[in-house]
């Protein structure tokens, strides 16, 4: 029995994920959802320590890294055995550089603010419309109660490899995301990955939460490959 090892973005909850644990089960397999530190002082190093902390005793681990999750999840390769890492609508880091450096060198605001013309929406970032726009109304509700991680010294300090672990990779991505589109990743992966063809399935940036039976198929899919 394989176990997911998910590591959720920049909420930090494993609440993100509380769709997907239960459909991997059913599924006949096990998942373990990472809550990460919710304070301040809190870097890559003690996101990565919690990870580990929580997947420590578990065998057979594919390790799921969503959005700014994919800056912890190499982290967690390097010191735990993983069949498998999969790269979830990742921001995909290169070594040495800071989470708050990512977006100007990827340039994703430009390709957010193109898609949005393309598709005829408003170019000013708005959290619902451009996170949650595929996400069900209660679901979407629940997701603003409580308090998400603070990311001042993880958004400041660089990652801290030097090259990416050996370890298997996948990059799947919701073809619909608003807030990093489908070229823009496809460029990201083969620039910063070597990947050429990026696995791509319907919905938005929140696939565990706006499609997470789907999701599930794509993740128990990938055990056989």
């Amino acid at each position: 029995m394989t176990t997911f090892g998910l590591i959720p973005g920049a909420d930090g909850r494993a609440w993100f994920w509380h769709l997907l644990v239960p459909a991997l089960r059913s599924r006949g397999h096990d998942a373990v959802a990472v809550d990460l530190p919710l304070a301040g002082t809190a870097g890559l190093t003690e996101y990565a320590d919690a990870a580990v902390e929580a997947l420590r005793d578990r065998t057979d681990l594919v390790l799921v890294g969503h959005s700014l999750g994919a800056y912890t999840a190499p982290l967690v390769c390097e010191r735990l055995p993983m069949e498998l890492l999969v790269l979830l609508n990742p921001m995909v880091p290169t070594p040495g550089e800071s989470p708050g450096d990512w977006w100007a060198n990827t340039g994703q605001s430009e390709a957010r603010v193109r898609q949005a013309e393309r598709d005829g929406r408003s170019p000013e970032f708005d959290l619902r419309t451009d996170f949650f726009h595929d996400v069900p109304p209660d679901v979407t509700e629940q997701a603003f109660v409580g308090e998400g991680a603070a990311l001042d010294t993880l958004f400041s300090r660089p990652w801290p490899l030097t090259a990416w672990p050996d370890v298997p990779i996948r990059f799947l991505q919701g073809r619909d995301d608003r807030f990093f589109p489908l070229e823009f990743q496809r460029r990201i992966a083969r620039e910063r990955l070597g990947i050429h063809d990026i696995d791509e399935m319907p919905g938005g940036h929140l696939l565990a939460l706006s499609r997470p039976d789907e999701l599930a198929d794509r993740l128990v899919a990938y055990l056989g490959r």
